[in-house]
């Protein structure tokens, strides 16, 4: 079996034998250091691109043996094309057949999971609805839930199933506590006719007047079909365990109508809604960790605080690379900067991981509050904004100011990505939800410039005229129309006529350089009060969490769309 999977800068996906590896932009190949037949290991290097003056490293992230190499040092590449395939050493297809024993199919079983031991009481009858309901605690705060049955019509919903989840979300609503739904269902019930989908609709109504009010986790633990797959996609966080799916028809109706033939893992499983569509906000490995991480994500948007916590001793400004035009993963960086757990568990979660993984979007704590982070990913796309990751930033703005979530921004950006696909796929529509997100936000947000913020993106990505509670800068970072190089080659394009290879790019280094003391670096920004003040990387914590309690803040309410 053969999986194509986009550019993993840094590493390949899927627990498949072979992975195909390939270009997710534009770039040529600087160096190929993977050979056809060798063996890499988790962090090898396996190949250097270049794109927009950005270098990006390509590395294994698990034991594998290259298979073939489909390119070679000053290739151009575009996206999509193969770069090289690997074979992932001890794969096996079986792993993710999804279940866990550890959690129990019965919807009484899953719903005492979600709560604090000892503390669900169930608040219904089983008497064929379909539909359990429950009310417990979550780490001691207060909570709704509801499951649907997978024994009882495999899951279907009629009306009174829907009825069922319908009165108790609007209970959610009316009590202030958060509301966690567990799905395994093949959508509206059939023997019931229009009478379930009228059930349905008045399901998803009460879901949407929820919205912004209560905080709405859904679990996908099998199959959520049809309606049911609605369902969860008007909830704030979509979390599956491997095994699960969510499609609106299934295969056999796909083939009959398009005459497409695909297998319901690839249509709608886990790793197609992380990677692919981005409705899966989390993918837990199985029952129990899809369980144990919706837990978790309800407690940070229900703003607990923690009353002790733990700094991390890393500087983040020793986690980037000496060279400014070299590729990394913020990843390390936000991990650096916000509370570290002292257990196992992770120090933040970061929503929507696989899908347009070029901006970083996560729930962490600083101080034992619970913060909203979101970040470029230089490593990937070199951090440019494109249609899908401004689209993905905005959704992800709007859940925090609806639960009054600060809003840590870590910007490295060099602008949106160019292209016809761009325009085509709604860069300026998608692009234009970024710039109202922020504006409309009402909670405090604090914005770090680490290396550079350019053109429209610097505006996008929080600046202080979309209304930034405070904008700080790292040494060296650069504020612009565009990089240096290529104003010159637009301001300067007459004294750089007629000049090729070696002799154009040493008259465009000095001509940039030039370009950068002429325009007085990022002191001019700070004098206009675009940028508040400049900040050691080490001290960004201790910035940031300053300017967050002087910050004004208060929690929108504004609906949190499905955008």
């Amino acid at each position: 079996m053969t999986v194509s999977e986009t550019l993993p800068m840094g590493g390949y996906a899927g627990d498949v034998p072979t992975v195909e590896i390939t270009a997710e932009i534009a770039a040529t190949v600087c160096t190929v250091d993977a050979a056809p037949g060798s063996r890499v290991l988790p962090g090898d290097l396996l190949m250097v691109l270049e794109s927009m003056k950005m270098q990006i490293p390509i590395r294994a992230d698990r034991a594998a043996t290259v298979v073939d190499v489909a390119i070679e040092v000053g290739d151009t590449v575009r996206n999509g094309d193969v770069l090289c395939r690997l074979t992932a050493e001890n794969a096996s297809l079986a792993d993710d057949a999804g279940g866990d024993a550890s959690v129990s199919s019965t919807p009484e079983a899953r719903l005492a999971a979600l709560f604090d031991p000892g503390s669900m009481r169930l608040l219904d009858a089983d008497d064929g609805s379909g539909v359990r309901t429950a009310e417990g605690a979550v780490e001691g705060i207060r909570a709704l839930a509801y499951a649907s049955d997978r024994a009882v019509q495999g899951g279907a919903l009629g009306m009174d199933g829907c009825m069922r989840i319908t009165r108790l979300t609007d209970r959610a609503v009316s009590e202030n506590v958060p509301v966690l739904g567990v799905w395994h269902s093949g959508g509206a019930r059939l023997a019931e006719g229009v009478s379930s989908l009228d059930g349905m609709g008045q399901m998803f109504a009460s879901i949407t007047r929820a919205s912004g009010r209560v905080p709405q986790i859904s679990v996908i633990l099998g199959p959520a079909a049809g309606g049911a797959a609605y369902g969860p996609a008007l909830t704030d966080v979509v979390v599956m365990a491997r095994g699960a799916k969510i499609f609106v028809t299934g295969p056999g109706v796909v083939a009959s109508v398009t005459g497409e033939s695909v297998d319901m893992e690839t249509l709608g499983g886990a790793d197609t809604h992380l990677n692919r569509s981005g409705v899966a906000h989390i993918v837990g490995e199985d029952d129990a960790d899809a369980v144990a991480r919706a837990r978790a994500v309800t407690v940070l948007l229900s703003g607990q605080r923690r009353s002790s916590w733990t700094r991390s001793v890393m500087d983040p400004g020793s986690l980037l690379p000496d060279q400014a035009d070299v590729a990394y993963d913020v990843h390390p960086v936000v991990s650096a900067i916000l509370d570290e757990n002292a257990d196992d568990a992770p120090a933040w979660h970061e929503l929507q991981a696989g899908w347009a993984p070029n901006i970083v979007t996560g729930l962490g704590r600083l101080e034992g509050r619970p913060v909203g982070v979101l970040a470029n990913n230089p490593i990937r796309r070199g951090g440019c904004l494109d249609s899908e990751s401004a689209e993905k930033a905005s959704r992800f703005v709007r859940l925090c100011d609806s639960f009054g979530i600060p809003l840590l921004v870590l910007v490295d950006v060099p602008g949106y990505l160019p292209g016809v696909d761009q325009e085509w796929n709604g860069v300026v529509r998608r692009g234009a939800k970024l710039l109202h997100a922020f504006s409309d936000a009402s909670v405090a947000r604090i914005t770090v410039i680490l290396r550079k913020a350019y053109g429209g993106a610097y505006i996008a990505m929080n600046s202080h005229s979309l209304g930034a509670s405070a904008v700080f800068a790292w040494p060296g970072a650069e504020i612009a129309v565009m990089g240096a190089t290529a104003a010159v080659r637009i301001l300067k394009r007459r004294d750089l006529a007629g000049l090729a290879g070696d002799e154009l790019a040493a008259k465009e280094t000095e001509l940039a350089e030039a370009h950068l003391r002429e325009s007085g670096g990022i002191d001019p920004v700070i004098e206009a009060g675009w940028v508040d003040a400049i900040i050691e990387p080490a001290a960004t914590r201790d910035a940031v969490v300053e300017a967050f309690r002087g910050a004004s803040h208060h929690r929108n309410g504004i609906r949190n769309i499905p955008l």
